[in-house]
């Protein structure tokens, strides 16, 4: 086994001691030179290898030439400097010099600090920043992807981090919009249970800043959100743009990073975004036992002693979902953040009123409520309810096959194959036009009925052979009541409360009157005359 050359001047060493043995005896016993020997004896470690000047001779004619445009660089606009890629394609564009990429790589990156140093360049670095218990806290948003009810969906992973603990909440949105910021930060309060004391630490987002005064940390805040931090009482500390300020609240930075590679790889797979956020809290939860690099205490340990010292909630919240007035278009939708919303038909032309939240999208006419949606990722989509077409349809029964409201409303199991087989049979005892106002008849009873009850009213009418909408109006009827009273229901909302017991007809005091009464003797009326009638034939005109 060959020693290694530290082992070997241990060795020689030792002999040159305890045997006393001479300079050529020890080369001989260890089969080394004398001159290996004797740096041997002068020092205990070996000197470190001279590393060889390797000569470049492409590229030795033009370092000055290098040196000079990176010495520009001092002076010149950060992001109009050279890089190691310009600086090969000048080389041959000025000079016709053909010199590796490589090689111009692993100069600039060595000669750019030695001249930036020899320049007097103030130092770029960081300073560690000292995080006082339940004071400050960063915020963040960045861009993950999932698959969502079967289709690969960009989203946005809003985080909220304390600084001092690094207990970390996040929420998977389809937005990063204001609303969806303001819900955020409702979110992560009510979840660590107070507001930190000191400040938060943003990006220079436009859900907060409208305008960025030029040199200055001054920011013209959004009026909405400017009235959202008074009401929690919280202070904004918004960074400088750009990459230089990214360091400014690295911790969130890298927490989101984190996050996506350790809760969000592989790509998740979820039905709903509810869904997926509800594993995000588990694994919130599950965070606060795992320590952060070399502290000794976990993160809720940490957060348990910073609990304490947050500021308390306001009483109620603020209201961070935003309110539209959107015009109804004549195709029965509200176009809302570049998505389509239906809406009843006939509120086509009208302007209606939109809560747009972070998951739904709620739309009123005044105080009533006449739809609600689940919100739609990205741009560009639609959401239709067979519903709120139907009153078309009878006009146009035409339309229902090629319909994207049709088309939607089978994909979502609403149109379910009772539906399918009752329109086959009454397109075939009538015609297409005729069984389609059939359907869409049997479709306008979910609105007073239950989807079970109508289900049973067309398997009774078709097990019969009667592809009419008012068998299936009958039959759906009976099952209700074989299934027990229950309240009428609208489609698409869920069953109201039964309503009160109405008052009696007859009041006590008005019983007492008819107790009071006399007897009444007089004969039951006689009906014979009348019976007489029934018998009696109009004599036919001449």
């Amino acid at each position: 086994m060959s020693l290694t050359k530290v082992e070997l001047f241990r060795r020689i060493r030792s002999d040159a001691v305890l045997e006393e043995l001479s300079i050529r005896a020890l080369a001989r016993k260890h089969g080394v030179h004398r001159r290996f020997v004797r740096e041997a004896l002068t020092s205990a470690e070996p000197a470190p290898r001279r590393q060889p000047v390797r000569r470049s001779p492409r590229l030795d004619p033009v370092k000055k030439t290098i040196d000079e445009w990176l010495r520009a660089d001092l002076e010149a606009p950060r992001k109009q400097r050279h890089t190691a890629r310009r600086i090969k394609d000048r080389l041959a564009e000025e000079l016709k010099a053909d010199v590796p990429y490589s090689t111009v790589r692993d100069y600039v990156s060595t000669r750019r600090g030695q001249i930036a140093a020899e320049a007097g360049a103030p130092m770029d670095g960081f300073i560690i920043r000292h995080n006082r218990p339940g004071a400050d806290a960063e915020v963040d948003f960045g861009e993950v992807v999932i698959c969502l009810a079967g289709t690969m969906t960009r989203c946005h992973l809003f985080a909220f981090r304390l600084a001092y603990s690094g207990l970390s909440v996040h929420r998977v949105t389809v937005s990063c919009g204001q609303e969806t910021f303001l819900e955020g930060h409702e979110y992560a309060f009510e979840l660590i249970g107070g507001i930190p004391v000191g400040q938060i630490r943003y990006d220079n987002l436009s859900s907060a800043v409208r305008r960025v005064v030029f040199r200055s940390r001054s920011r013209m805040e959004n009026p909405r959100w400017e009235a959202f931090r008074e009401h929690y009482g919280f202070t904004a500390f918004y960074c400088i743009p750009g990459l230089e300020g990214a360091h400014e609240k690295g911790g969130v930075e890298g927490q989101v990073g984190y996050y996506r590679r350790n809760r969000l790889t592989p790509v998740p797979v979820v039905a709903t975004l509810e869904e997926l956020n509800q594993r995000l809290a588990v694994a919130d939860l599950a965070d606060r036992d795992r320590k952060i690099r070399l502290r000794s205490r976990t993160i809720g340990e940490d957060f348990a002693a910073e609990a304490v010292l947050l500021a308390r909630l306001p009483a109620e919240k603020f209201g961070a979902s935003l309110t539209l007035r959107p015009r109804v278009d004549r195709e029965a939708t509200v176009t809302v953040r570049m998505n389509d919303y239906s809406v009843p038909a006939r509120f086509i032309g009208r302007k209606l009123q939109v809560t747009l939240g972070t998951t739904e999208v709620v739309i009123a006419d005044g105080r009533t409520e006449i739809a609600r949606h689940p919100r739609l990722p990205g741009r560009g989509g639609q959401r239709l309810l067979l519903d709120h077409y139907l009153e078309i349809l009878l006009r146009k029964p035409g339309a229902l096959a090629g319909s994207e409201a049709l088309d939607q409303a089978r994909r979502e199991g609403t149109f379910t194959a009772d539906h399918e087989a009752f329109w086959t049979a009454a397109k075939a005892a009538t015609d297409e036009a005729t069984g389609t106002r059939q359907l869409i008849q049997v479709l306008l009873l979910h609105r007073h009925l239950r989807s079970q009850d109508v289900s049973a009213g067309i398997r009774a009418a078709l097990s019969v052979g009667a592809a009419t909408a008012d068998i299936v109006a009958v039959e759906a009827r009976k099952a209700a009541q074989n299934a027990g009273p229950s309240p009428t229901i609208t489609a698409g909302r869920p069953p109201a409360p039964p309503p009160p017991p109405p008052p009696p007809a007859v009041t006590e005091r008005t019983l007492q009157r008819v107790a009071r009464l006399p007897a009444d003797h007089r004969p039951p009326p006689d009906l014979n005359r009348w019976d007489q009638l029934l018998h009696h034939r109009r004599k036919e005109s001449s």
